[in-house]
């Protein structure tokens, strides 16, 4: 008889026990498929609640570390969809400004001005000043693409600075002489001062400064290309006197097709992804850019390369 009454004693416990437990397990993971329908829905809102430290608390912080990543990845996705429509938009309108300007041109031409001597070799020049513009827009377009595509390569080899810098000078000296400015060279770096790089992009690099600091300069104005030696390199840099950058504008002016004077770069050319190109080229030789700049009296960009 004991043994009968202590075993429907175990029994009611046991019972008892089971579905106390199985109350406190069921209840939360009813819970949490819950909130999981609803985060499948679509409802990132969705928190659950971590009220343990045990597996049911563990598996619910899971939960919230997927939904936080989840939104995370969104974000970054809507991100680089702004970007890439910002990007198409960008390229369709300066594609199609000096498109339109060549075709208004060609077309005056052709309805009769090509036999106005007082007009049609200016207006030969204009399409062809935009012809140039175009096919620099396109060149810079393909770099971009294969810069940020990984698809350019890089030959590193260690070169000669002052002999480079001294390359570079005389190759835009002409230019210099159209936008009425000085070119100078400020080389505190010896004939034997080697930096190690990929010399046909460190050559584009400096085209874009040396072509931006000439192009938003004054007349009468100064552009420098400087070398100096520091601890574990080279700095070169390229100065000008020009019309300086706001300071509201340098953290920006490395994005693609970023204009801090819209009207004024267009009057003066460029396609706007010259410095987003020197930006990636630099990074490749893990370096960085550094700007400095002061409205109306001019601006720096410097960046040191590993010396040989």
């Amino acid at each position: 008889m004991n043994i009968i009454i202590a075993g429907v004693i175990v029994l009611v416990l046991v019972t008892g026990i089971s579905f106390f437990v199985s109350r406190r397990i069921a209840r939360p993971m009813v819970g949490i498929a819950r909130s999981i329908e609803r985060i499948r829905s679509g409802d990132l809102s969705e928190h659950l609640d971590v009220s343990s430290n045990d597996e049911i608390g563990r598996v619910a912080k899971a939960v919230n570390e997927l939904v936080d990543k989840l939104k995370a990845d969104i974000a970054q996705l809507e991100k680089l969809e702004r970007v890439r429509s910002e990007f198409l938009g960008n390229v369709s309108h300066e594609l199609r400004t000096p498109i339109f300007a060549i075709q208004g041109f060609l077309e005056t031409l052709l309805n009769g001005a090509v036999n106005d001597p007082k007009v049609n070799r200016s207006f030969l020049e204009k399409a062809q000043s935009n012809a140039q513009r175009l096919n620099a827009l396109l060149t810079d377009l393909i770099n971009i693409s294969q810069i940020e595509s990984g698809e350019m390569r890089m030959s590193f080899r260690y070169f000669r600075v002052n002999e480079f810098l001294e390359s570079t000078a005389k190759d835009f000296y002409p230019a210099a002489q159209q936008y009425g400015v000085s070119l100078k060279l400020e080389l505190a770096t010896d004939k034997a001062a080697e930096a190690y790089g990929d010399r046909e992009r460190m050559h584009q690099v400096m085209a874009n400064l040396v072509e931006n600091a000439m192009r938003y300069n004054k007349k009468g104005g100064d552009v420098t290309i400087s070398s100096t030696m520091e601890d574990g390199g080279v700095a070169i840099s390229v100065s000008d006197t020009g019309v300086g950058i706001p300071a509201e504008h340098l953290p920006r002016i490395f994005e693609r097709f970023y204009r801090v004077d819209k009207d004024r770069s267009r009057e003066v050319g460029g396609t706007g992804l010259g410095l987003a190109i020197v930006k990636h080229i630099i990074e490749a030789h893990d370096s960085d850019v550094k700007v400095e700049s002061e409205v109306g009296r001019g601006t720096t960009f410097r960046f040191v390369l590993r010396k040989g």
